[in-house]
């Protein structure tokens, strides 16, 4: 069976029984992504066409880290007090717009100003498509739903930074306007298909101001919740590595740029024809089962790093071992965060979560950076062996305790239904 009758027959088995507006939802997840140009791209851009040194495009890349950190908990907030839709529609004009505006942009102040803008308004669509996807999803199927998303932004990723650079030939201008366009599109796809799916809009009038309300104090409070986000955090402090220190650590060794392209171009690669087989498998297991051997797949893929040398096999190994590691966990750690979240604080949730991977983002290549530069390779990917056998008996623990319900003046919020993976 060729390649791509296999993938669709593969969505097809995986998707079978999705609401009809999810996959709506999914659809605009993915026009987004195919149009996904300028993050990929703006290092290349800043330091090659506008002529910037390397340490301005790092700390350009800090500011739209930053802005995503603020968009995951305004966002959230807004998610659940204005409405899943009417956040998703505003953060994606408003990431159209920054967009463009960057591309006409000049001076290294008011590119990174625009920069920051671009990644708060970015980042602020997450919490509410997560959201949308656990209001519009039974439990027991989301962990399916959560993989055909990350699915759909692996395909998109790897599409667009394969034809970004073809585009950049033409000018880098290019780039930005055509991601501002499928950005825009993206809305006009949620816009037409996809309603408003808060919990509060098909509630009796009045009981929602009867029901407790819930603040984000409420949700730093969640002591089980917030030890997902803290493991999910260690997670992704590792995940970080690999666009980070993993290409110094390559040069290191007399390894090309060419040659990193190709090793970790087998990220995208595997995501994309092994996610939906692999969640077809995971399908009925056990879901600390699933978020132990994925933690271990994540660390100890990285940490066998220190064995690659100079071979380029090696380091594709490696690579491989810690994707499969990324397919099993992500979808399954999305689906244990919706069971964490009352219906009402899904966006505060959400945004919570998703702040793990912004402050990943801006600690990750920090600390693995001063790491190996003063305690060397092996410290470094020891390291990351350990978070990940840390990550793993962590996740043992929370296994064996139910998530409780938030307490919000003295009324318990409704817990959410347990299911297993």
């Amino acid at each position: 069976m060729p390649l791509l009758a296999r993938l669709a027959s593969e969505a097809r088995r995986a998707g079978g029984g999705l609401p009809r507006r999810f996959w709506w939802l999914w659809t605009s997840t993915l026009v987004n992504r195919l149009g996904g140009f300028v993050v990929t791209f703006l290092a290349m851009y800043l330091t090659h066409e506008r002529g910037y040194s390397a340490a301005y495009a790092g700390l350009v890349a800090s500011l739209f880290g930053l802005g995503s950190a603020v968009a995951a908990i305004g966002a959230g907030v807004l998610t659940d007090r204005l409405g899943r839709r009417p956040t998703l529609l505003a953060a994606q004009v408003a990431t159209a717009l920054f967009t463009a505006v960057l591309g006409f942009t000049d001076g290294p102040v008011a590119i990174a100003a625009v920069a920051f803008l671009v990644g708060l308004a970015s980042n602020a669509s997450r919490p509410a498509v997560s959201a949308m996807i656990a209001d519009l999803v039974p439990a027991a199927d989301r962990v399916r739903a959560y993989a055909l998303n990350y699915w759909a932004i692996n395909i998109g990723f790897g599409a667009s930074a394969a034809v970004a650079g073809l585009i950049a030939v033409h000018g880098y201008l290019t780039l930005f306007l055509l991601d501002a366009a499928t950005t825009l599109l993206c809305a006009v796809v949620v816009f037409v298909k996809v309603p408003e799916t808060r919990p509060e809009a098909a509630a009796p009038a009045g009981a929602a101001a009867q029901a407790p309300q819930v603040g984000l104090g409420t949700v730093f409070r969640d002591g089980p919740f917030m030890a997902v986000v803290a493991v999910n955090l260690l997670l992704a402090l590792v995940v970080q590595q690999g666009s980070t220190t993993l290409p110094v650590d390559m040069g290191a060794h007399g390894l090309s740029a060419a040659r990193f392209g190709l090793v970790i171009s087998l990220n995208g690669v595997l995501i994309v024809l092994l996610q939906l087989p692999l969640t077809r498998l995971m399908e009925g297991r056990d879901r600390t089962a699933l978020l132990v051997a994925g933690a271990l797949l994540t660390g100890w893929g990285f940490g066998l790093t220190a064995l690659a040398g100079s071979s380029a096999a090696l380091y594709a190994l490696t690579v491989a071992i810690w994707t499969i590691g990324e397919i099993v966990t992500a979808p399954t750690m999305m689906a244990l965060v919706a069971e964490h979240s009352p219906a009402r604080a899904r966006g505060r949730y959400q945004g919570v979560y998703s702040l793990s991977w912004s402050l990943a983002s801006f600690a990750g290549p920090l600390g693995g950076g001063l790491l190996l530069q003063y305690a060397g390779s092996w410290a470094l990917w020891g390291g990351c062996a350990a978070a990940g056998t840390l990550a793993a008996v962590a996740f043992v623990a929370i296994g064996r305790r139910r998530p409780r319900p938030p307490v919000v003046d003295g009324a318990a919020l409704p817990t959410p239904v347990k299911t297993a993976a």
